[in-house]
């Protein structure tokens, strides 16, 4: 082991004049005066901007921003309750069982003969030519 050595501090006496010039934060009323000058001229650009805004547009924006933030937010929350079906231990297997039965149901009541295999092409024409013109 080694021993630990010693260390001489010498102490110096304090100055008056550099303890105020050593000040590490500075003159706080000048940087106050500063952030009130900066925060002023960010405000009035900022009504500057918003006074050249076209308002009577902003409800075809408004409508699709907060139909796109209402779909982030659904995303979000049925992320959440499938995260927390997943980690049940039974639950996913049989919710995919659920949905084969669900698959095969239909399938069974509209595809098994060529005539409900025909009505059903005939729907889904009928629903294209309504939604899409």
């Amino acid at each position: 082991m080694t021993e630990p050595s010693e260390v001489n501090i010498d102490a110096q006496p304090v100055d008056s004049s550099t303890a105020e010039n050593s000040n590490p934060l500075g003159d706080l009323g000048g940087a106050a005066a500063d952030f009130k000058e900066r925060y002023s001229d960010v405000l009035g650009k900022v009504n500057n901007a918003l006074d050249g805004v076209n308002w009577a547009q902003m409800g075809r924006i408004g409508k699709s921003v907060g139909i796109l933030v209402a779909v982030i937010v659904a995303q979000v929350l049925i992320k959440g309750v499938l995260d927390t079906i997943n980690l049940l231990p039974v639950v996913p297997g049989l919710l995919e069982l659920l949905g084969l039965v669900v698959v095969g149901n239909w399938s069974w009541g509209n595809l098994r003969t060529s005539t409900k295999r025909e009505e059903l092409v005939q729907r889904i024409t009928k629903l294209r030519q309504e939604y899409l013109g």
